[in-house]
């Protein structure tokens, strides 16, 4: 394969304005969450009424990310692209006006909205611009630069919400130049003919391969929903626990995981030069199995962290990884709805993961589970190993696309 197959084209526009978009994201939650508490003080309102802000961002992502993804198929990306962005930032820096949790919550559930919009055309773009292993190692670079967004937003919300806990959404404005910048950037790629209704959905269904499809969305659920489960849900109470470890412990113990994510999603490009997309996904779930079952016997916050940083490294791999994979068997006039329902099971997970495992300890403690899922993973990552072909799908023979 020649040198500069995973080579990144960083004056290109196009990925310029992708990747400033793909920086605004991570402040949808990240930015937020280190404010809650003064928000529930501030309203006077419970803990659980509070994380209502954070359900109400993920909520229209899960139901309508296929109806955004049809959308952008048949009107145009672009035209489903910007408004997102901009919306992702009015509606932020709304909330900072407002003294209402009622209204706040409403603008967050438009910012949600928004904010799949947003997460969709990005990884669309990407796939119908780039092609084989080029795609992965701009994929990876957007996984990384989501990665690092969530590591540094929470610094940026906390001290900014020790002013006020509005103040923390006037950061949303951001969205508006990326989305001005993203107008005169963004150029709409060639599609193919645009179908719409039930034309759409039956070309759809027939066009894209059902068993391979519905593995990458199963692995996305799994994937999101063990890792928001028990790295950033069960992890923090275990070494609040048995560690007594504080929140700047725990703060740094995953802003170390999450480095480590995405200095695997940067490499993402050159591991697709010797694997294909669904040994690399293979992989992730063997971290996770690996790293679980060392949180699981560690007897230090030294050895949690090495077992977070374990199941970083497998969400580092599988992100941009499952995105190559379907970019690449979808169809480029349903590529948008096809990465869709990726989004939509990648926010399924995010909500349901915490709620299923925090629910379960009625049942079980969180080693106990958190020790079950490692061996779930584990086991699911070998059989995966033993079904999925090691050569990558992406040949040399194929060539990027116009930039």
């Amino acid at each position: 394969m020649s040198a500069d197959e995973t080579t990144i084209p960083w004056r290109s526009p196009t990925l310029q304005a992708i990747l400033v978009s793909t920086l605004v994201l991570p402040l949808g939650v990240p930015l937020l969450s280190p404010v809650l508490p003064a928000i529930r003080d501030s309203f006077g309102i419970t803990d659980a009424r509070t994380s209502l802000l954070i359900t109400a961002y993920f909520v229209p992502g899960i139901v309508l990310s296929p109806v955004i993804g049809m959308l952008a198929d048949q009107v145009g990306r672009k035209r489903v692209m910007i408004p997102s962005l901009l919306a992702f930032g009015v509606t932020g820096v709304l909330a900072a006006f407002v003294n209402s949790f009622s209204i706040v919550l409403a603008l967050r559930l438009l910012q949600g909205t928004a904010s799949a919009g947003v997460f969709i055309l990005t990884v669309t773009f990407i796939s119908d611009v780039f092609d084989g292993v080029q795609r992965n190692a701009v994929l990876g670079v957007n996984a990384a630069a989501l990665f690092a967004g969530a590591a540094i937003y929470p610094f940026v919300g906390g001290a900014l919400g020790s002013i006020d806990w509005h103040v923390p959404f006037l950061v949303y404005a951001v969205a508006i130049p990326a989305g001005l910048f993203a107008i005169r950037a963004l150029e709409e790629p060639p599609t193919g003919e645009p179908r719409t209704g039930l034309r759409y959905l039956r070309g759809a269904v027939d066009a894209l391969p059902a068993g391979e499809a519905s593995a990458l969305y199963g692995a996305t659920f799994l994937l999101e929903s063990v890792a928001f489960g028990t790295i950033l849900t069960a992890l923090p109470f275990i070494l609040t626990a048995d560690f007594d470890a504080s929140s700047v412990v725990i703060g740094a113990v995953l802003t170390i995981q999450t480095i480590a994510s995405a200095a695997v999603a940067l490499k993402n490009g050159d591991l697709a030069k010797r694997w294909s997309n669904h040994r690399l996904v293979a992989c992730s779930f063997l971290c996770y199995g690996i790293g679980l079952l060392v949180v699981w016997v560690g007897q230090s916050v030294r050895l949690l962290t090495v077992g977070a940083v374990v199941v970083g490294v497998g969400f580092g791999l599988a992100l941009p990884s499952i995105d190559a994979a379907i970019g690449r068997i979808a169809l480029p006039e349903y590529r948008a709805g096809a990465l869709s329902i990726r989004n939509a099971t990648t926010f399924l997970g995010r909500s349901a993961g915490p709620v299923v495992y925090t629910g379960l300890t009625v049942l079980a403690s969180y080693a106990a589970l958190i020790a079950l899922s490692g061996i779930a993973m584990l086991l699911l990552g070998i059989g995966a190993l033993l079904v999925t072909s090691s050569e990558p799908r992406v040949q040399s023979s194929e060539s990027p696309r116009s930039q």
